[in-house]
């Protein structure tokens, strides 16, 4: 007969299991929408201006 291949068992202890806490550091996302709204701002009110010269 073949031998049965077994796997080592894991001993369960009596500690909890660690949890784990996400925690994300989003100052730069933050930071960079901040400036893509200022540019886009910036470039809308260009557009609206040079509509008014070029009409």
């Amino acid at each position: 007969m073949a031998k049965k291949n077994k796997r080592p068992t894991q001993v369960m202890t009596n500690n909890p299991p660690q949890k784990f806490e996400f925690n994300p550091d989003y100052s730069m996302v933050k930071k960079d929408l901040k400036r893509i709204g200022i540019l886009a701002g910036f470039f809308i009110a260009v557009l609206v201006t040079l509509s008014f010269f070029l009409k």
